[in-house]
């Protein structure tokens, strides 16, 4: 899977930075610790075309026939492989597909790690894959995602607890007689299904309004936070925070809808065997196996990336820096 375009660690040099196109490195490098620029960097200039040198002929004159090519309209005739002429041009250092490498490739003699030129993809190796840090920022562990999911998904059952809690119990009520008998039954050895209980006519209707008002309240808790500031309760705590892909922005109301109805709507379909939660399970481990950004499937819906943000430094607990000792100031 190719990366897509952003600021990352030049693996040449990982003190700086440089902009990747999807498909090579383009653009000056920046260093690592600035901030770079919202998108790609601007074009560099083309370098100056030299002027060509006419070759000197037989006995040393420079107006002599060359011995290659086709001779142009008043001028000398272009060598072998020029642009637009018949010929095979020679290789240059670090061209595709040659042996000779580009000055400043690891490992070669050269003027400093520059890197192949500007657009040329660089050589891969296992394991040198450049680590990404959208907007500069570290991405989150699956780890932090999942306590932070956790923490949401218990403020949500109190929620639930408060708000659904009657038709929870009027629920339970209507299908309880129906269970018991089936679980004596069970233990009883006793198989058959004749003089069971009926489930009261409500039940069905009781299941999907508490679905519904589930799912209602799963909405109204994260959507509107993570539109404003790209966190919910259990992600401040700890310490992420989801951002768009191609910008450091809030994720606005659009977004944050998209993001959270891949994980929350399934919640309807719970009332169909399950299935609802087998979606939301597939959901929840798929940043395990989404490489390189840990996109979940909500993300990728979204286009969205969750990253760890930098602690801030409590000054009270920070010690200070130490005072210059008396004869250190000249």
């Amino acid at each position: 899977m190719s990366l897509e375009p952003g600021w990352y660690v030049d693996p040449a040099d990982t003190e700086t930075r440089r902009w990747w196109d999807g498909e090579g490195w383009i653009g000056a490098p920046i260093p690592v610790d600035v901030t770079p620029p919202e998108g790609p960097p601007p074009p560099e200039p083309e370098p100056a075309p030299a002027a060509a040198t006419p070759a000197a002929g037989p006995g040393g004159r420079p107006d002599a026939t060359p011995t290659s090519g086709t001779p142009g309209p008043g001028g000398p005739s272009p060598w072998p492989g020029q642009p637009g002429q018949p010929g095979q041009g020679g290789p240059w250092p670090g061209q595709p597909g040659q042996v000779n490498p580009w000055p400043g490739q690891p490992g070669q003699a050269g003027p400093g790690m520059q890197g192949p030129p500007p657009g040329w993809p660089y050589p891969h190796w296992p394991g040198a894959q450049p680590i990404p840090r959208p907007h500069g920022l570290p991405l989150a562990s699956y780890g932090a995602r999942l306590v932070a999911r956790l923490i949401d998904f218990g403020v949500v059952f109190l929620l639930n607890a408060v708000v659904n809690g009657w038709f929870v119990w009027r629920y339970i009520e209507a299908v309880s007689p129906y269970l018991r008998e089936s679980v004596r039954r069970a233990l009883n050895g006793d198989t058959s299904t004749e003089g069971l209980p009926q489930i009261d006519d409500q039940a069905g209707g009781l299941q999907i309004a508490i679905l519904v008002i589930a799912t209602a309240l799963w909405y109204a808790y994260e959507v509107p936070s993570m539109a404003a500031r790209g966190q919910t309760f259990g992600k401040r705590l700890m310490g992420i925070r989801a951002l768009p892909v191609e910008a450091d922005q809030p994720l606005g109301f659009g977004r944050a809808t998209r993001r959270w109805s891949t994980l929350g709507l399934p919640t309807l379909l719970w009332y169909c065997c399950g299935l609802g939660l087998v979606l939301q399970l597939i959901d929840a481990v798929s940043p395990l196996f989404d490489h390189p950004l840990r996109q979940a499937l909500h993300d990728k819906r979204a286009q969205t990336v969750v990253v760890q943000l930098p602690r801030k430094r409590d000054p009270r607990t920070t010690p200070p820096e130490s005072a210059d000792t008396p004869g250190d100031t000249p």
